[in-house]
């Protein structure tokens, strides 16, 4: 059993691979591992590098030098978030990743943003079965504080998320949404993006 294998079982509907012990076994140790970085990065004072190097090991993917974090920051899993160059996230947001967080160049992530990867399913019979479906942020995405992000969201680049907005369908590049749940109030005109990729 390896993180692959448990990365496969958060594609769509929670499948049979999440009743085998093995599965169950490695996954909380995952759970685990990102619950003590957690309590590391969010109980002591530590410089950007030291950020950057618990922020790799909570990832398992190289964190660039540009990226900065501000704790507390919060995951439950955190081996299924990639963040690209320039990021910058504000403190208190908790980030659910199973289904998976991408964080394109350039995004700026506002006080207590929530990015939710996971659902249930709503039939009893069911019963509260997990689904899984990918957060996908582009680049110089700004997303304002307090602001939720559902499941299977695409926030396209340059587009802008109103604080306390409740992002519940894809918001295309060059616009700004609000509200709950957020709906498109304007466009950002393409001659005021020129020059900036």
């Amino acid at each position: 059993m390896t993180l692959e294998d448990i990365l496969q079982a958060f594609q769509g509907e929670e499948g049979e691979a999440a009743d085998s012990p093995q599965w169950r076994e490695l996954f909380q140790a995952i759970c685990q591992e990102a619950v003590r970085l957690g309590m590391e990065l969010n109980t002591k004072y530590h410089t950007p590098e030291e950020i950057r190097e618990i922020m790799g090991k909570l990832t398992g993917k190289p964190v660039d030098e540009t990226f900065r974090l501000f704790p507390p920051f919060y995951t439950d899993f955190g081996k299924n978030i990639t963040i690209g160059k320039d990021v910058f996230i504000n403190s208190g947001c908790h980030f659910q990743d199973q289904g998976g967080i991408t964080i394109g160049d350039g995004a700026l992530i506002g006080h207590n943003v929530v990015l939710a990867t996971i659902n249930h399913a709503l039939e009893p019979q069911k019963n509260r079965k997990n689904h899984y479906a990918p957060i996908t942020i582009g680049k110089h995405v700004w997303i304002g504080s307090n602001a939720t992000v559902l499941p299977g969201v695409t926030i396209g680049d340059w587009a802008v998320v109103a604080a306390g907005a409740v992002v519940t369908k894809d918001v295309p590049s060059g616009t700004v949404a609000g509200g709950v749940p957020a709906r498109i109030l304007k466009r950002i005109s393409e001659k005021d993006r020129e020059g900036f990729q």
